[in-house]
């Protein structure tokens, strides 16, 4: 079993500009991917901006930050299969290389680092990661691949277990 060094929470916040799947709108959830756990979110009925808030907290230990969080888009449908919306990929590496700098006692909020959209994330803007009291954010919004339009606003948030002096 591994050690736990701390829980990544996940928050799903909104859909942005998600692509029509059934006649008019669409249904959809967020199902997020990490090893072989699955996280399925409510399913938010007829709206292609649709607004989660739902979050997942994710145990960490020897997981290696260099593989993404798999998120994929679906829109639920009560006869067929659902149809899939666009997928992404979280990457948790610039995340984690910042919790590992164990930051302390900084100004809040103060911006850590910004991470710029490129060939190797789905980042549809900058991404900050942001020290704000006493915790590190990074608030990001994911372009979604394999459809033609379509974004999902997630944020990460580190969580240190109580009995934990030690982070990854």
């Amino acid at each position: 079993m591994e050690k736990i060094t701390g829980l990544l929470k996940i928050r799903v916040k909104r859909g942005i500009d998600l692509v029509v799947r059934d006649i008019l709108t669409s249904d959809p959830y967020v199902v997020i991917s990490v090893a072989n756990q699955r996280w399925k979110s409510r399913v938010v009925k007829n709206s292609c901006n649709p607004e989660w808030k739902d979050e997942v907290t994710i145990p960490m230990g020897d997981r290696d930050p260099n593989i993404p969080i798999g998120l994929a888009v679906y829109d639920k449908d009560t006869f067929t299969a659902d149809d899939k919306m666009g997928d992404a990929k979280i990457d948790v590496k610039p995340y984690m290389e910042v919790i590992e700098k164990r930051l302390e006692n900084l100004r809040t909020p103060t911006t850590i680092d910004r991470i710029q959209p490129d060939g190797d994330n789905c980042l549809a803007e900058e991404s900050s990661i942001v020290w704000k009291d006493g915790k590190i954010y990074q608030d990001m919004v994911l372009g979604l691949r394999n459809v033609k339009r379509g974004k999902v606003e997630v944020q990460l948030e580190w969580i240190q277990p109580p009995n934990s002096s030690r982070r990854p």
